[in-house]
């Protein structure tokens, strides 16, 4: 119940309306991967999901970011089932890869911000590397790009109070790592596959 409020509470105060333009919101297994402006970002995308896609949907974040306070911890375990990972350099006894593979298993899905970290430009930084080898190791799995507009004008970055501005959640068609692909020629790819959304 109380994820359903929360969901709902989402995008009334963001105001996003989801677009799916190039697949339908099917509880499947995919890795939504967005850009990324706010820190609305991750919860907005999620509460765009219908509820049974968003039952079975664990979001991504930072370790140092969501363990703050008492409210950032109760929402991402409590609420977005979160998988928080380190953002310093990957270690082998520490690699965010691993906790993102055995977050998927066989039936959960992901949302992924492949810049690492917030921007304030227009377009996305290019994307780590963290997104290719997901894609190597689970080609099963559908990766969907998504466009997150004007979630920066809503929450901007070091700001508290909510401004009333329309955003929206755009997702696209599915794309796989392709045989042979690169890491830079996919990382390239699918940033511009999130880029493509832009004009949608």
């Amino acid at each position: 119940m109380i994820r359903s409020l929360i969901a709902g509470s989402l995008r009334v105060f963001s105001g996003s309306v989801a677009r799916w333009q190039g697949c339908a919101p099917e509880p499947v297994q995919r890795v939504y991967f967005a850009n990324h402006t706010s820190n609305l970002d991750g919860p907005v995308l999620w509460a765009s999901l219908p509820a049974p896609v968003r039952e079975l949907t664990r979001l991504i974040g930072a370790k140092d970011y969501w363990t703050v306070g008492r409210v950032r911890p109760f929402l991402a375990f409590r609420v977005f089932n979160a998988v928080l990972i380190e953002r310093k350099k990957p270690t082998p006894e520490c690699n965010p890869l691993d906790d993102m593979i055995n977050a998927l298993g066989d039936r959960h899905s992901l949302i992924l911000f492949p810049e690492g970290s917030r921007h304030n430009q227009p377009e996305p930084q290019p994307f780590k590397p963290g997104l290719f080898h997901l894609a190597k190791k689970r080609p099963d799995v559908q990766f969907v790009p998504v466009w997150m507009e004007n979630l920066n004008r809503i929450l901007p970055k070091g700001e508290v109070l909510p401004v009333p501005v329309l955003g929206s959640v755009t997702f696209g068609e599915p794309i796989r790592l392709n045989e042979g692909e690169t890491k830079p020629d996919f990382l390239v790819r699918a940033r511009e596959a999130v880029l493509a959304l832009r004009q949608a």
